[in-house]
């Protein structure tokens, strides 16, 4: 976060990166599979291909012809064993099976301790989401404190400020915790 003078410029440059870590953490959320097929379970899986690392959704179509399914077509077919082998080192419990030039990956039923272990790991993106939020309302409570000793904002105006960083932090973390109790129940339900 750049420090400025104008107090208004720095809260809504720590509301920006509070909501781009919101969503962050949303994407990271939607990583973690229940069972049900999704593309964005394998889109962003780093590939080796053409000399360099590349997202999964970059090299190929990725579907879901079915709840249980995620089908990956990619557009060159020599990428389809760095692909498979992709998917298998992205640990994200998934099999992907080669048939001709497509990729199957069929999405197995989840047993009582992996669902338990995504939770655990739904709670430590959430954890890292709200330290992340946290850490932004500190940056952007010492710019304020800087221009308030700078002299360009009083000190009532620091304390009103305060409060309304305060009240966006709030915001920012009960969407991260609303979200989180959502995806640990979508994770518990059988």
């Amino acid at each position: 976060m750049t420090t400025t003078t104008n107090p208004q410029a720095t809260i809504k440059s720590m509301q920006s990166a509070m909501d781009k870590t919101v969503t962050r953490t949303l994407n990271e959320f939607n990583t973690l599979h229940t069972g049900k097929a999704s593309p964005s379970m394998v889109e962003a899986i780093p590939v080796e291909a053409y000399g360099s690392s590349m997202k999964l959704n970059e090299l190929a179509a990725i579907t879901t012809p079915d709840a249980r399914t995620i089908m990956i077509q990619p557009w060159d077919q020599s990428t389809v064993t760095a692909i498979e082998k992709a998917i298998r080192a992205a640990n994200v419990g998934l099999n992907p099976i080669v048939d001709s030039h497509v990729l199957r990956c069929p999405i197995p039923e989840l047993s009582k301790e992996r669902r338990q272990e995504l939770v655990k790991v739904a709670s430590n993106m959430a954890e890292e989401g709200r330290v992340s939020v946290r850490n932004a309302r500190r940056d952007g409570l010492d710019a304020l404190k800087k221009a308030q000793k700078d002299k360009v904002i009083t000190e009532d105006d620091l304390k009103r400020f305060d409060k309304e960083v305060q009240q966006i932090t709030d915001r920012a973390i009960k969407e991260i915790n609303d979200h989180l109790t959502h995806k640990e129940k979508e994770l518990m339900e059988l």
